[in-house]
């Protein structure tokens, strides 16, 4: 090529234009892994709340519901109520049945006192019993020694008729000699026939006295009876006496009934637990709602996350505390400020690698080609520290450049 060839400088101008874009892109290349090392960052992010899904605790039609789909709520709200009638009746039902049970404890209470004093009376029938024996004892006792006292007598009369029947037969014939006067034979006679009534006199006394006897003895055999007739009274109406334990053992149960049936009629209304977003909502009123059945979902509103997922070669750069850039797709110009709460420590493996796991209790991250061999990816949960209000929406794209501890840029 000749030297003086017009076109040689606008060549020569070209190379250098070509190597500088080279240098240009490779030094920019070079910047950017560097940046992307430094501050890891990625698009394969969505936008998470919690959620849970509203089931009512009672059976039931639906009488009102209040709440409109996607409406934003407020906790402690009202969200929808069910036919509290049923369960108004079962609590009156159940507060009766406890109401009915307190007035028989108080009958069974008074039957208990009366019962009682039955047995008081009893008792002390028991012991008047008791001291009839006894006294009949005594009068045994007293009519034995009378009758002791009445042999002594008979013995002592029939003593004293022997000797004045004795003394008159031996004077009686001294009146033939006239030893002794009519009169003193006389008397004599008399004194015997006097001795031997005496002798019968205690002859009747002896009897009475042992008639007396028989006749203790029969009332202290009957106040004998009487004791065992008034124990066994006792003990019949002491084992009569009711007891109250199978009455106030029920009361724990009714009261527990009266509980079971206020919690239900209170959960005939449902209340937010939360600040939340409703979703899912395919109801009318009047539908019948089944206990444990989702009727619409709530998502948590106070606190959002975003789920990202970075490549395991990157994750030793993330820790929690970190904060972190978070750009949601629909508002591409908004930065909002993250915080790392926690980085994931297990997904569901490659059944194209190692087959298929029953198991489902791990996150699911995707790959994007099946022909490389491609990173794994974690997911790193990322606090938004936004207001309550920003009007977020769950599974939104968003991408995220983890900033480090000092999120000065």
């Amino acid at each position: 090529m000749p030297e003086d060839d017009p076109t040689l400088p606008s060549k020569r101008l070209g190379r250098i234009v070509s190597i500088a874009i080279i240098a240009a892109a490779v030094i920019s290349a070079l910047l950017l892994i560097a940046e992307t090392n430094r501050y890891p960052r990625t698009d394969d992010a969505e936008v998470f709340a919690n959620y849970i899904g509203i089931a009512p605790q009672v059976d039931g039609p639906i009488t009102r519901l209040v709440v409109q789909d996607n409406a934003f709520i407020k906790q402690g709200e009202l969200l929808f109520e069910i036919d509290p009638r049923p369960y108004e009746y079962a609590l009156q039902k159940t507060t009766s049945d406890l109401n009915t049970l307190e007035g028989q404890i108080v009958d069974q209470r008074r039957t208990i006192a009366s019962q009682v004093s039955a047995v008081g009376a009893a008792r002390a029938n028991t012991d008047s019993a008791a001291a009839n024996v006894d006294r009949a004892a005594s009068a045994v006792n007293e009519a034995k020694a009378n009758v002791a006292s009445a042999k002594a007598a008979l013995d002592n009369a029939n003593a004293e008729l022997t000797y004045t029947t004795n003394n008159y037969h031996r004077i009686e014939p001294l009146l033939a000699r006239q030893f002794v006067t009519v009169d003193q034979v006389d008397l004599a006679k008399t004194a015997v026939t006097s001795k031997q009534q005496a002798v019968s006199q205690q002859h009747a006394q002896l009897t009475l006295a042992e008639a007396q006897v028989q006749s203790a003895q029969a009332q202290y055999e009957q106040a004998k009876a009487v004791v065992e007739q008034s124990h066994a009274q006792l003990g019949q109406s002491q084992h009569s006496v009711l007891t109250i334990d199978p009455l106030t053992a029920q009361r724990e149960g009714r009261a527990s009934a009266i509980r079971t049936a206020q919690y239900n009629l209170d959960n005939c209304k449902i209340y937010s637990p939360f600040d939340a977003r409703v979703t899912n909502l395919n109801i009318s009123q009047g539908a019948y709602a089944h206990t444990g059945q989702q009727i619409f979902t709530l998502i948590d509103t106070r606190v959002w996350w975003v789920i990202a997922n970075f490549r395991e070669t990157q994750l030793h750069r993330i820790q929690p505390g970190m904060h972190a850039d978070v750009y949601v797709l629909s508002r591409p110009g908004v930065r909002y400020d993250g915080i790392v709460d926690s980085v994931g420590f297990g997904v569901q493996p490659d059944s194209t690698l190692i087959g298929t796991f029953t198991s489902n209790g791990l996150p699911d991250v995707q790959r994007s080609l099946n022909w490389v061999h491609l990173a794994t990816r974690f997911p790193v949960r990322i606090r938004i520290k936004a207001p309550e209000s920003e009007a977020f929406r769950l599974s939104e794209s968003a991408a995220v450049v983890i900033r480090g501890y000092d999120k000065a840029k």
